[in-house]
C-alpha cells in the first residue's frame, strides 16, 4: 500500500450512529486521530440530531437526513476554520449525535414520606411513585450543560436529579392544593399534569431535555394509618352492633351445641368485645353533646358463665341469657356459673334464672277424678 492509499484509509467519510440501546441519550462518533474527508457523508437517521463541536465550541447542527460535508452547509465551521479558499482539506471536529426519541418505563418514587397538614386527619405522612418519559430537545443545551467531553451519556446518569425535582415539585403540588387524603384518587390526572408542568418548566430551559409524559401512579398513606381506616370502614358496614352482637351470640351457642369439640368460646368473646365496643361508643356521644352532664356510672349487673359440652363461654348479661333461651338455644338443664356461687348449676334451679324458663304446671290429675 503506498503512502497516498495508507492517508486516504484514514479519512473519515461516513458518519453515522447506529443506536442499539434504549436510553444513550448522546453519543459521540469515534472519530480519534483520523480526519473527517472534503465531501463526507453524514447520516442522521429519524429521532436523531447531529452537533459538530469545533476546539471547544459548538458549530453546526443537523437535523435528520443524509448530507454531503461542504462548506454551505457548514457555515459556522466554516468560519470557525478559516476556510479562505473553500472546502478543499479535511479537517478536525468531534460530531456528537443526540437522540430525540423518547426514553420510557423511567420510574420515580418519594424516598422518604412527605409530612403534610391534611383537612380531615390532621398532620400525615403520603408515599407517591409513579413514571416518566424522557427527550431531548435542546442537543446545545445539554451538551453544555451535562454532556459535556462524555463519549457516552444515558438516561440514568441524569435520573437521580430528575427524581430529585419530581419529588420536590409532588411535595409542592400537593401541599398547596389542600386536597383531604381520601380525595387524592380521583385527582391523578389533575396533579400528574401540575407535577409535569412544574419539572419541565426547571430543565427545558436549563438542560434541554423534555418529560412528554409523567405519571402519578399511587398516593399510599403508612401502614398503620390503612389499618385504622379499614377497621373504620369495617364499622360503619357492620351498623347496628347491637343487632350484630346478639347474631354473634347466636351463632357461637348454636356452633357450641353441634359442635362438641369446642369453639364457642371464641365467637362469644367476639360478641361481647361489639358489646363493648357499642358501649364505649354511646358513653362517648352522650359525654361529647353540649351543655348535657354526663350519666351517673351504670348498676353493677351480674354476668354469667355457660358450660356447653363440656366448654365455656361467657360471661353474659342476665339479657343475653334470656334472649338465649327465648331462642331454644339455653334450657333448664344448661349449667351456668356467676360469681359467689360454690359450684355449676343448671339454670333451672338458680334462683336468678328460674323465671326465665316460665311456671312448670303440676301433673295433670289423673282419669275419672
Amino acid at each position: 500500500m503506498g503512502l497516498f492509499d495508507k492517508l486516504r484509509g484514514e479519512l473519515i467519510d461516513i458518519i453515522e450512529w447506529i443506536d442499539h440501546t434504549r436510553d444513550t441519550l448522546v453519543w459521540r462518533f469515534p472519530r480519534y486521530q483520523n480526519e473527517i474527508k472534503n465531501g463526507a457523508q453524514l447520516i442522521v437517521r429519524p429521532g436523531q440530531m447531529a452537533v459538530f463541536v469545533h476546539r471547544g465550541k459548538v458549530a453546526d447542527v443537523f437535523q435528520e437526513g443524509h448530507y454531503e460535508l461542504k462548506t454551505d452547509n457548514l457555515p459556522i465551521l466554516s468560519t470557525l476554520q478559516g476556510w479562505k479558499h473553500g472546502f478543499n482539506s479535511p479537517f478536525r471536529s468531534e460530531v456528537y449525535f443526540v437522540s430525540t426519541r423518547q426514553v420510557t418505563d423511567l420510574k420515580w418514587g418519594t424516598p422518604n414520606p412527605i409530612m403534610l397538614r391534611d383537612p380531615e386527619f390532621g398532620p400525615i405522612r403520603l408515599r407517591a411513585f409513579g413514571t416518566y418519559t424522557l427527550k431531548a430537545v435542546d442537543p446545545v443545551a445539554l451538551l453544555t450543560e451535562l454532556v459535556g467531553t462524555d463519549g457516552s451519556f444515558e438516561a440514568d446518569e441524569i435520573h437521580e436529579l430528575l427524581r430529585s425535582m419530581i419529588n420536590s415539585s409532588f411535595a409542592d403540588v400537593i401541599g398547596e392544593s389542600k386536597v383531604a387524603a381520601l380525595d387524592l384518587a380521583g385527582k391523578y390526572d389533575e396533579f400528574s399534569a401540575k407535577l409535569r408542568e412544574a419539572v419541565v418548566e426547571r430543565v427545558d430551559d436549563e438542560y434541554g431535555l423534555d418529560l412528554p409524559q409523567l405519571l402519578i401512579v399511587n398516593i399510599s398513606l403508612p401502614p398503620e394509618v390503612e389499618k385504622a381506616l379499614d377497621t373504620r370502614t369495617s364499622m360503619s358496614v357492620i351498623g347496628d352492633l347491637g343487632k350484630f352482637q346478639q347474631y354473634q351470640m347466636g351463632q357461637a351457642l348454636t356452633e357450641a351445641a353441634g359442635n362438641p369439640s369446642g369453639g364457642a368460646s371464641e365467637g362469644m368473646g367476639m360478641g361481647m368485645g361489639f358489646a363493648m365496643a357499642n358501649q364505649m361508643m354511646q358513653t362517648a356521644g352522650r359525654a361529647g353533646s353540649p351543655g348535657m352532664a354526663p350519666p351517673p356510672p351504670p348498676p353493677v349487673e351480674t354476668v354469667w358463665h355457660v358450660a356447653v359440652n363440656g366448654q365455656t363461654s361467657g360471661p353474659f348479661t342476665g339479657n343475653q341469657l334470656g334472649q338465649g333461651v327465648a331462642k331454644g338455644q339455653i334450657k333448664p338443664d344448661t349449667m351456668v356459673w356467676t360469681n359467689g356461687m360454690s359450684g355449676w348449676q343448671a339454670a333451672g334451679q338458680v334462683p336468678q334464672l328460674s323465671g326465665l324458663f316460665g311456671a312448670t304446671p303440676p301433673p295433670p290429675p289423673s282419669a275419672g277424678q
